[in-house]
């Protein structure tokens, strides 16, 4: 094995051992567990960001190849660093984990917000504590998300994508809100639903290719017409429901108003994104024929997506909701990148789930230390914010503007080059996508705008006067690196783009 491969299975062990450690440590540590998983989560940051090393040389020859390194075609997946070894010889599947410039922005977007989220636990466990217990289920989560990212085998992909589900309903129903129960419900159900569709999708891509090695699978060449529309439909639905996608968002909201914020800021930041990225490297990546077949109908999803997440958004009056119902406003932007099938839309689409994760799983702190701090989550109940906790108002400020995709900030790239993008297709039907669209981004600005108004402007509220000004040292240090970043991808787009540029351009070319 590799350095590199050593490293990308370090990756995946370091928070699974570490979620074994504190699982055997006795109650009363619970502090001492909570620090001892934060650190876990720190070091997994750090081998994750130290995947790039030694891999300059794999980018200087990793460029679409007409001719094909195997004589089958161009491909689509060349990883900077590599693990492949036999797993279930019999069924001919292999423990097979990559990482390249598609997937490492993310793996390093899911091991930030872990080790952010662990360390937020060190300030405030939410009822009924047991934050060792919190902070476990919190590595588990992110052992499944990294393994999503990294799996280059379909079965061992499906495996991880469902590691998830079972510590998020825990993290949901345990330390949730009232109505925690019902939403972690909703959640396992919808989650299972799309989990019996991937199963079946991926089944009928193994079955026919007689390979689960998506390096092999990218391009669909191993897959007849017929099949590959099969196959689109049921991964497209199951990813469409992990994302979540309109009209199959109706658990987000549920779930992110009852978990807890370190709950909803995972969800956001990293969960949704599991099912974009499965669409661009499972559905897409396997299923070309089936992708441009579908390509109008998804435009068009994306497009009702915008629309309706930000008039659902401007009727919303529970803080936590509202942003909730943005991501659906938000992932649309992404879909309509994907639906395009061309290198600015897959590069605005990359770049769109970065800078969600980041300013949504901003937003998410923030709403929570407004919730905790006032008690209510209610608009009508948190005016005035500026005049009691002027620091807490203006990072709610700057977040809010990050999301409504000022110029400068992390939310622009994404949402721009989606348009661009759709009307660089042309035609009637995408040159109306890319109007609709543009209209929902103002639509977005709108709402955000109204959510500033009515929380931080105007006479202060009686719950907002009792409140104190100063902010807790964990707040800040959970909430600073995602102020730094949004500012940075505003500033810097290139920081996502370098990585994905070449291995988007390859992938377009596999499946041409």
């Amino acid at each position: 094995m590799t350095l590199g491969g050593a490293g990308l299975v370090a990756t995946l062990a370091l928070p699974a051992l570490g979620a074994v450690v504190l699982a055997l440590l006795p109650g009363r540590l619970d502090r001492a567990a909570r620090i001892t998983g934060t650190a876990f989560a720190a070091a997994t940051l750090a081998l994750a960001a130290l995947l790039t090393v030694d891999a300059t040389d794999t980018w200087a020859v990793y460029q679409p190849d007409p001719a094909g390194t195997s004589g089958t075609g161009p491909p689509g997946i060349w990883p900077w660093h590599e693990v492949d070894l036999p797993w279930v010889p019999g069924l001919d599947l292999r423990f097979q984990l990559g990482v390249d410039g598609v997937s490492y922005p993310l793996v390093v977007l899911t091991a930030l917000l872990t080790l952010l989220c662990c360390a937020y636990t060190w300030w405030r466990v939410p009822a009924p504590g047991r934050g060792r217990t919190l902070v476990a289920l919190l590595l588990v989560v992110e052992v499944g998300i990294l393994g999503t990212f990294l799996a280059l085998d379909l079965v061992l992909f499906f495996l991880f994508f469902e590691v998830v589900l079972l510590p998020m309903y825990a993290i949901i129903a345990v330390w949730g809100g009232e109505e925690r129960r019902h939403a972690a419900r909703k959640f396992a159900l919808y989650t299972l639903f799309g989990s019996v569709l991937l199963l079946v999708g991926v089944f009928t891509v193994v079955t026919a290719a007689g390979t689960a090695d998506l390096t092999e699978l990218t391009g669909g060449t191993e897959l007849s017409r017929g099949t590959q529309l099969a196959a689109f439909t049921l991964l497209a639905i199951a990813f469409a429901v992990k994302s979540p996608l309109w009209p199959l968002h109706t658990w987000l909201p549920d779930a992110h108003t009852q978990a807890p914020t370190v709950g909803s800021v995972i969800l956001a930041g990293v969960l949704l994104k599991m099912g974009t990225y499965g669409l661009i490297r499972v559905a897409v990546g396997v299923a070309p024929e089936g992708a441009r077949w579908a390509a109008p109908v998804l435009g068009v999803l994306a497009v009702a997506a915008i629309i309706v997440g930000s008039l659902v958004c401007l009727a919303q009056s529970e803080l936590k909701r509202l942003i909730a119902y943005s991501s659906v406003g938000h992932m649309g932007f992404v879909l309509l990148g994907i639906a395009t099938l061309t290198a600015t839309g897959i590069q605005a689409a990359l770049i769109g789930n970065i800078a969600h994760g980041v300013i949504t799983g901003l937003l998410f702190f923030l709403a929570g230390a407004v919730k905790d701090r006032a008690h209510t989550g209610a608009l009508a109940e948190l005016g005035g914010l500026r005049e009691s906790t002027p620091r807490l108002a203006g990072l709610l400020g700057f977040a809010a503007i990050a999301s409504l995709g000022l110029p400068g900030l992390a939310g622009f790239w994404g949402e721009s080059f989606a348009i661009v993008a759709a009307w660089r297709v042309g035609g009637p039907l995408w040159i109306s996508l890319a109007v609709l669209a543009a209209l929902g981004g103002a639509l977005t600005a709108a709402y955000l705008l109204r959510l500033l108004r009515r929380v931080t402007h105007g006479p202060a509220s009686p719950r907002v006067l009792t409140l104190t000004p100063g902010l807790a040292g964990a707040e800040l240090l959970a909430w600073g690196p995602l102020v730094l970043l949004a500012l940075a991808l505003g500033l810097a787009p290139a920081l996502v783009l370098d990585y994905a540029e070449v291995p988007v351009g390859a992938l377009l070319e596999a499946i041409r």
